[in-house]
């Protein structure tokens, strides 16, 4: 199939696609970027509700299958003609539970489409493996509510391990809570789920419901992030938040950015399920992920060397390589500032190099536009394995990058003191390594900044020598200020 539009990174980094005929939703979301770190470029549902009425009649309904069949007919339309070839379509619980799911798998078959039907076990571990690409590393268990069922799995040493589905997806809770003795018969059954209950560490949370749960927690608790990938809820304030939410108003819960009426609908069903969870369980914590069966599709072939990649920084590189800010050029850089980090700790360096390719992709913006586009890079925009701590630094040394020493209220929530006066000096000393030369590799390359004693000491090779002049001394003065130390400018071999 030719392709329809795009250009060299298109073709070198081509668009995939993935199709999810969902119990509760049918949607189409196009990736294109980093492999390592997928970017979304179309995302598209519709709620058709196919698994609605599995509990009572074990069909999809007519209705259903209509509005999910007219769906799918426009997602063909729509990779046609944006010429993706990379697609893969995957069906989950309602298509594997009714009676007439293989006869709707077959007219989605005949628009063009190649739909896999995924065992309940498939569609755990690759939800699973979307936790994995999220969080490199991460160790608990996953628990991904959809509309026809819950998946859980767990994971460690980067791999999924024991797997178990279960019939509680949020189309199906309400006739369970209508039967009476609700609490009872989740205990019972997460009971022959023993592995998860002694498995260590957090429950990894995926779906759009435990995300809805994510938006109500965090405007209870006041959160300065408005992403809620990545957001960790403690046990407790959990446990306290669905007590509430069991007895909660759709039509209010709406009122919450981040809640849609559907998912309003879901929210106090979720939380009925959630308590006897957290009670057979005991997680450390609760980690809520964007990522999951659709992103796991994607990571799960990916070889190992890919799977071993920073996601944070593929992430970046793709989003700033179209700014003219490549990773090499970053590196440089963290390299030539290494002198002034002073409370270096594990995994600090990533951030450095990310704040330099950020900073970087800053001077192709408006003036006027920097310092917006500073806080909402590092706060707002979502990045793969970046904790809030990272956020408030690189937002920090981003906000230092553009000269300014004020940085927003909301970072204290997130960062000692300490750390963020870290990323100030981080981009004092990227603004300043950004003045010498223009940001060139040619000044950097022939001049070091380094700390002496009681000195911040720019030392140039005598054909550089001419860079000292104008703002240089300044942003050297303002950095050495900064640091409590004197500036200083030696030229020589």
């Amino acid at each position: 199939m030719s392709r329809k539009r795009g250009g060299h990174d298109r073709l070198v980094k081509p668009p995939r696609a993935v199709i999810d005929i969902g119990s509760n939703t049918v949607r189409l979301v196009i990736y294109e970027g980093s492999r390592r770190a997928p970017e979304t470029v179309w995302n598209e549902k519709v709620a058709a509700r196919l698994g609605r009425d599995i509990s009572t009649t074990g069909r999809i309904p007519q209705e259903a299958e209509d509005e999910a069949l007219a769906a799918l007919a426009r997602y063909a339309l729509i990779i046609q003609d944006l010429g993706i070839d990379d697609v893969q379509a995957v069906a989950t619980a309602a298509a594997r539970d009714a009676k007439n799911g293989q006869e709707f798998l077959a007219k989605v078959a005949a628009l063009g489409l190649e739909p896999r039907l995924l065992s309940g076990e498939e569609e755990a571990c690759i939800s699973a493996n979307g936790a994995l690409g999220a969080f490199p590393g991460a160790h608990g268990v996953v628990a991904d509510l959809g509309g026809g069922s819950l998946e859980l799995v767990s994971i460690h040493s980067n791999e999924c391990h024991q797997a178990h589905s279960l019939p509680f997806g949020t189309l199906r809770l309400p006739a369970f809570r209508a039967m009476g003795g609700f609490e009872q018969r989740i205990h019972d059954a997460l009971s022959e789920v023993g592995w998860a209950a002694t498995h260590p560490g957090p429950l990894y949370m995926i779906g759009g419901t435990w995300r809805a749960l994510a938006a109500y927690a965090m405007r209870e608790l006041d959160y300065p992030l408005t992403d809620p990938h990545g957001f960790v809820l403690s046990v407790e304030d959990a446990d306290r938040m669905a007590a509430e939410l069991v007895e909660a108003k759709p039509e209010k819960l709406t009122q919450i950015s981040g809640i849609s009426e559907m998912r309003a609908g879901y929210l106090p069903d979720a939380a009925a399920l959630l308590r006897p969870l957290l009670a057979e369980f005991q997680p450390e914590s609760l980690v809520f992920s964007s990522w999951g069966i659709r992103e796991g599709l994607l990571y799960s072939r990916l070889d190992a060397a890919q799977q071993a990649r920073d996601p944070l920084l593929a992430g970046i590189a793709a989003f700033a390589a179209v700014r003219d800010s490549h990773v090499t050029d970053a590196t440089l850089v963290s390299a030539w500032t290494a002198d002034l980090v002073e409370h270096a700790k594990p995994g600090d360096e990533r951030k450095r190099i990310a704040a330099a390719q950020l900073a970087a992709s800053l001077r192709r913006v408006e003036p006027n536009l920097r310092l917006n586009h500073a806080v909402e890079w590092s706060l707002d925009k979502r990045w793969i394995d970046l904790s809030p701590r990272g956020r408030a630094m690189i937002c920090a040394a981003l906000v230092g990058a553009l000269g300014r020493t004020e940085l927003p209220d909301r970072l204290r929530v997130l960062a000692s003191d300490e750390d963020l006066r870290e990323g100030m000096t981080w981009g004092l000393g990227l603004r300043l390594a950004q003045r010498l030369g223009a940001g060139t590799r040619e000044s950097l390359s022939h001049s070091s900044l380094r700390r002496e004693e009681e000195a911040l000491v720019l030392h140039l090779d005598e054909n550089r020598a001419a860079l000292a002049a104008g703002p240089v001394d300044k942003e050297l003065a303002m950095l050495a200020d900064w640091l409590g130390l004197e500036a200083r400018v030696e030229v020589g071999t």
